[in-house]
């Protein structure tokens, strides 16, 4: 004899199943009709992610090398000098971090 609430577990596994069908269905077919797969969209979000995170990098560096030469020169009384300097590496290091994005990726090689 099966109880109450092995009927009720039962019923729940079979409801469970179709909603399960039902949502492979109704993925496959938006694969097939291309919903949700705007590449306007897409590669503008992807475009503005790109600049954006280019845009924090470039400025942080500068930001953070100027703030290290700042304090430099209060720590040494190098007046200038060390502000400029690391405002320069800085600068160079944000350049840097931009070409590491901008830069074309190789495929990875399958030879060892």
């Amino acid at each position: 004899m099966s109880s109450p609430e092995q009927g009720d577990s039962d019923d729940l596994r079979a409801r469970l199943a179709a909603l399960s069908a039902s949502l492979r269905k109704r993925e496959a077919e938006r694969r097939e009709d291309g919903a949700g797969t705007s590449p306007v969209e897409g590669s503008f979000g992807r475009a503005m992610s790109v600049g954006l995170t280019v845009f924090s990098e470039f400025a942080a560096a500068i930001i953070v090398g100027a703030a290290i030469g700042w304090q430099g020169d209060i720590w040494f009384g190098t007046a200038p000098l060390l502000l400029i300097v690391f405002l320069l590496l800085g600068a160079a290091a944000g350049f840097w971090n931009v070409y590491r994005v901008a830069a074309p990726k190789e495929p990875p090689s399958d030879a060892p």
